[in-house]
């Protein structure tokens, strides 16, 4: 596998595109300002092969399956995407200290440097949700707990609301990484996401990585609206 240096926050979500369309698009970038993401509906209709696909073009890509089992098979599904060759791969938080541990110590035995993250609070989820699910306290209570419970587990952060983004660098340390789906610039549609943010504001209150989707797959050019964004976070 041959990757490009990224010089770049930005991680374009590959969601809502067929295999030959992901392709096309990921023809139209430079692997140089972005990585991409390939989640659970692309891996799923397409499997590895996607992977393998983008990192032909020099990408380096986010495998955002969000396992969620008993620790073995969770540590087990890790390592499987570290063979992949992929620069981060995530799990779910609620999987538990044991299993997210595990998959951590199978990566550093099998001598990967693949990024390990957790989801805490999926971002289409508002407070008004957690009641439902038995969770208790306020939405931002539940996220910090979570994201406490990724950093003593040994992960290398969480996947969080770029306006939780100030309080886990602060609770979490700033090597603490956080990587912030639900990134709109303004004149950009919500879609099904709750808790957005613009990329300036994003990067400002701490966020490390960017993920963004729509508002770059569904442009005219893709390529210009990339730059767009990127040239928002001059200075920051």
């Amino acid at each position: 596998m041959s990757t490009t240096t990224v010089t770049s926050p930005i991680i374009v979500a590959l969601d809502n595109t067929t295999y030959n369309d992901a392709l096309r698009l990921a023809d139209t970038l430079d692997p140089a300002l972005c990585r991409l993401k390939v989640g659970k509906e692309m891996f799923t209709r397409c499997g590895p092969q996607i992977v393998k696909e983008l990192h032909s073009r020099g990408f380096e890509v986010f495998l955002d399956l969000k396992f969620h089992d008993i620790p073995n098979t969770t540590a087990q599904a890790v390592l499987a995407a570290a063979e992949l060759g992929v620069w981060m791969v995530n799990v779910h938080a609620t999987a538990g200290e044991q299993a997210m541990s595990l998959a951590k110590q199978r990566l550093v035995d099998g001598g990967y440097d693949t990024l390990l993250i957790a989801v805490t609070v999926l971002t289409s989820m508002g407070a008004d949700t957690l009641p439902s699910i038995g969770v208790q306290g306020t939405l931002d209570e539940h996220v910090q707990r979570l994201a406490l419970l990724t950093k003593q587990s040994g992960l290398d952060g969480v996947v969080c609301s770029a306006k939780e983004a100030k309080a886990l660098k602060t609770l979490c340390g700033q090597d603490f990484k956080l990587i912030t789906p639900g990134i709109r610039l303004p004149e950009d549609s919500s879609d099904d996401q709750k808790r957005i943010c613009t990329p300036a504001d994003a990067m400002h209150d701490g966020s490390d990585y960017l993920v963004i989707g729509r508002s770059i797959t569904t442009a005219a050019d893709p390529a210009a609206k990339l730059q767009t964004i990127l040239a928002t976070l001059d200075g920051q």
